[in-house]
């Protein structure tokens, strides 16, 4: 199992772990992986996600105030999400043996959360 509070994500992305693809297809046919790894559309759970798309700060008159801290507008995703998004906009990782993909927001299509906060 991957201790994800040693994973710092930075900006907008979002580590997710993927489903294993449809091993038969509509009529019965086993497909190998070379089959499913072509697919266009990916899904799977995310474990973690950045901070969010960072604001820029407001300028001042006061330069001499030292105010590093910044802002961030949150993503979308939440950890626990059910993600469907595109393959070709995602980078495959591999930690502790298991294979993940790093995707950006904008890769994700849609999101499927089974509680609403």
């Amino acid at each position: 199992m991957i201790d994800t509070e040693k994973i710092i994500l930075v900006g907008d992305k979002v580590l997710i772990r993927p489903f294993e693809g449809n091993k038969k297809s509509q009529g019965g046919l086993y497909l190998p992986p070379s089959v499913v790894e072509k697919e266009r559309v990916h899904s799977g759970y995310v474990l973690k996600v950045g901070p969010g798309y960072p604001i820029g700060a407001p300028t001042e008159d006061e330069t001499w105030k030292n105010t590093n801290s910044t802002k961030y507008i949150p993503l979308e995703a939440i950890e626990g999400d059910q993600a469907l998004f595109l393959k070709k906009d995602s980078i495959e990782i591999e930690l502790d043996g298991e294979k993940l993909v790093i995707v950006a927001q904008s890769a994700i299509l849609l999101l499927v959360r089974d509680s609403i906060i």
